[in-house]
């Protein structure tokens, strides 16, 4: 928006009035200096600069980092954020550094109240913006098992990667294993969903 400045013109001592300047025919008037131009492009510019901050700053904590680690989990298929073609690959770190959940539960494969603990799976679903109905889960012996992402949302399902304080191995089924939490939830104390619990989880790959 252009403003412009209004100001008052003093006569001179006598009263006498200030002699307008007349130019001679077909002479154009002197045109304004490009200072005011250069000022405006600036401003534009240092706006579009500014706008553009947040989207930069969102884009990059957006982003999936690079694993500096040995790769524990591959998520592929439906998503958004990668960092390989194709796929989100994720480092015991990564994976740690992610709020944690702490699942308390009785399992058909340990003895008492283990406790658990690691990322929530609809997290880790939105790191890297999953977008399907399931997830095709494989462990490192091959068994596969489909599991709906509605389980994701209506419970508290975590990816372990740590049990009773200990990192989770592959001989104590790790280094990933998904944990419902059965003690707080009768309904899923199913074969079905003891099913979907897959330990030495490797891939999982959404599908539509």
């Amino acid at each position: 928006m252009r403003r412009e400045v209004q100001g008052s013109i003093s006569e001179p001592q006598g009263g006498a009035h200030r002699a307008r300047r007349r130019l001679p025919a077909g002479a154009l008037a002197p045109r304004a200096g490009p200072g005011l131009a250069w000022i405006v492009l600036a401003f534009v510019a240092g706006c579009a600069i500014a706008g553009a901050g947040p989207t930069a700053k969102t884009a990059r904590a957006q982003a999936l980092e690079q694993p500096q680690g040995h790769v524990i989990l591959t998520i592929r298929g439906s998503i958004t954020r990668t960092n390989a073609h194709g796929a989100a690959r994720f480092d015991r770190a990564m994976l740690q550094a992610m709020p944690q959940t702490v699942v308390e539960t009785m399992t058909p494969w340990t003895d008492g109240i283990t406790r658990f603990k690691g990322p929530l799976a609809r997290d880790v679903m939105s790191r890297v913006g999953a977008t399907g109905r399931a997830v095709k889960a494989t462990a490192i012996n091959d068994y596969a098992v489909e599991i709906p992402l509605s389980d994701f949302e209506a419970y508290p399902v975590i990816l372990a990667t740590q049990m009773n304080g200990e990192v989770l191995r592959t001989r104590t089924k790790g280094p990933v294993w998904v944990i419902y939490p059965w003690s707080d939830h009768a309904d899923l104390r199913t074969e079905v969903i003891y099913g979907r619990s897959i330990w030495q989880l490797k891939e999982m790959v959404v599908v539509e």
